[in-house]
């Protein structure tokens, strides 16, 4: 060989390594908030990977994720959020309910930012329309909160005798909690039902509410929306089996965990979608063109087993209409 020809295979033998680690730093990354932990997320991640696939983006091989859990400590949202920023990331993913967004938007007005919100993100501020979001925002909106008076009726078709139910909801969550709050009120009213308000927004006042739940022996209890008590959702499970209480939840997470009843939009559906609108974006579409997405995928969900525990009759009429009976 000669010694040129010897030379330059070197010298691409050595640029190899170097193309490689240019093209690794090259990957666009998501920056992915929320305020929970990784703790029981895998489902509506696999969601999110799937719409990202769908679009053309793989973890690992065409794009990166940075990951920021505030692990329930909601008021580190804004300093997660600032990291991202500083991180230069291509996009914001802000899941978990409207601080991630909240917190996101006042961090940059460049960065597009994807949410999945429960609130209106209009009255909320993230966007000027659900049609025309304009500015750096857009995302889906999965109507958690708006479905309280539903979850009541389910509630007391599942429990006819009922008469006094026990409302536990997350003073933390205000805008959840308002509008939880507002809905399941009327509607008590008009099926001549007592409601009694618990809150919880730390593990420890959890325990407070069962312990209360014990003590005054409500008929039933509906749980309110929001991503710290999906967090939680083992520990409500156990304290709802333990108090013999029967209990419905906003999304089927709950009933995985052991939860009674679950009435809501499908999490991992709106998960996908924000995974799309994600790819998309990579892809060159802006924020302002994407019309917010509004959830058309619900889903009753019962656990046969802790029915029986609880020796609930669950009704054929209510079995027919399930989406999913877990035994």
């Amino acid at each position: 060989m000669k010694r040129r020809e010897f030379i330059t295979l070197l010298g691409g033998a050595a640029a190899w390594p170097l193309a490689a680690r240019a093209q690794q730093r090259a990957l666009p990354v998501i920056g992915f908030l929320n305020p929970t932990s990784l703790d029981g997320m895998d489902r509506l991640l696999r969601g999110f990977r799937q719409g990202l696939k769908e679009t053309g983006f793989v973890e690992g091989e065409n794009v990166a994720i940075e990951y920021r859990w505030a692990d329930n400590q909601v008021d580190r949202l804004p300093t997660l959020a600032a990291e991202l920023v500083r991180r230069q990331v291509a996009v914001i993913v802000a899941t978990g309910g409207i601080p991630s967004p909240l917190a996101a938007k006042a961090a940059t007005t460049t960065i597009p930012i994807v949410f999945n919100v429960g609130d209106d993100p209009v009255r909320r501020g993230l966007v000027a329309s659900l049609a025309r979001p304009g500015g750096n925002l857009t995302g889906t909106n999965f109507f958690g909160a708006e479905l309280g008076a539903k979850r009541l009726e389910l509630l007391r078709e599942l429990v006819p005798a009922a008469t006094r139910v026990a409302v536990l909801v997350n003073p933390a969550d205000a805008e959840n909690t308002e509008t939880t709050l507002r809905d399941v009120e009327a509607a008590a009213r008009a099926m001549g039902l007592q409601i009694q308000v618990l809150n919880a927004s730390t593990s420890r006042e959890i325990d407070s509410a069962f312990a209360t739940v014990v003590r005054e022996r409500p008929d039933a209890l509906l749980v309110g929306p929001g991503a710290f008590f999906v967090s939680r959702r083992i520990q409500l499970a156990n304290l709802a089996a333990r108090s013999g209480i029967a209990a419905t939840y906003p999304v089927r997470d709950n009933v995985e965990a052991g939860g009674l009843m679950s009435y809501g939009p499908s999490l991992t559906d709106s998960y996908r979608q924000v995974g799309v609108y994600t790819g998309r974006i990579l892809k060159g579409a802006k924020p302002a063109d994407l019309p917010v997405v509004q959830s058309s995928k619900f889903e009753l969900v019962i656990n046969a087993q802790t029915a029986r525990m609880l020796g609930l009759t669950v009704p054929p009429t209510l079995i027919a209409r399930a989406d999913e009976v877990i035994e």
